[in-house]
């Protein structure tokens, strides 16, 4: 099975120099990486414990304590990983670091066996080394509801796949910035002494059909010709639409149908 999109990144990282589109699409990859942080407050530090207290000073108290533990084990995961150059923080095991340190506390003693990593890194960054986890796969699934009991309604099936798939290629487009549309005139240019070709209709027809498979809007379509107003151009369009000189396939989009370049009476 097999699964195919586009995506469409908007940064305002613009430096391909200093931010390649190859690490902008890599780090949007691991955009889900903040819901690893509430997992290991809720479920391995708290282990679904709620807090204990019971007025709001406490509770602030409770969650800066939490959040500073919280910094402090993932500072230590991400030197340990800096101690061995080309190391993810990624593979750190964010239990492992928990429970040494709590070892450390409850017990006040450890056994180390290699002095030089301890002084190194230290005992918490001596185990997380030990037991480093496998690279993480990039996610390419969409996200879904697995709890029956969920107060969320399940995913909606968009064809993308439920479970991971091995990315076989990845093809980047950088896309330039567009200059915002030009002013438009307060009067639209009155055509109707003009010959035909001349005219707003036979112009905008012929515009549409060079790109029949474009959707036009009607501010692009005014921005092109730039000698009418977004009024009179919503008003026409909308007209040529009911009469069928072109097709109307959704709210602001056109696009244009077979016509002939004979000239209109």
């Amino acid at each position: 099975m097999s699964s195919s999109g586009s995506y469409r990144l908007v940064t305002t990282l613009t430096d391909a120099g200093r931010y390649p589109a190859a690490v902008l699409v890599g780090l949007y990859h691991q955009r889900w990486e903040h819901e690893s942080a509430y997992y290991a407050l809720r479920h391995t530090i708290m282990n679904g414990r709620v807090l204990r207290s019971g007025d709001p000073a406490g509770v602030e108290q409770e969650m800066c304590a939490l959040l500073t533990l919280y910094q402090a084990l993932r500072t230590m995961m991400v030197e340990a990983a800096e101690s061995l150059p080309g190391t993810d923080p990624d593979r750190c095991c964010f239990t492992v670091a928990l429970q040494t340190a709590r070892d450390q506390v409850v017990q006040a003693a450890a056994v180390i066996t290699d002095p030089a990593d301890a002084g190194r890194v230290g005992l918490i960054g001596h185990r997380i080394l030990a037991r480093l986890l496998p690279p993480r796969r990039q996610r390419v699934s969409t996200r879904k509801v697995k709890s029956p009991m969920s107060r969320y309604s399940t995913r909606h099936d968009d064809g993308r796949p439920d479970t991971s798939r091995t990315i076989t290629g990845l093809d980047i487009s950088v896309l330039e910035h567009r200059e915002p549309h030009p002013q438009l005139p307060a009067i639209s240019r009155d055509d109707r002494n003009t010959s035909h070709a001349d005219r707003r209709r036979h112009r905008i027809l012929g515009l549409l059909e060079k790109d029949p498979t474009r959707l036009w809007r009607p501010r692009d379509i005014a921005s092109h010709f730039g000698d009418i107003t977004m009024e009179t151009m919503y008003r026409q369009l909308s007209r040529w639409a009911e009469t069928g000189l072109i097709h109307k396939l959704g709210p602001g989009l056109y696009a244009a149908t077979a016509w002939s370049s004979t000239p209109f009476a």
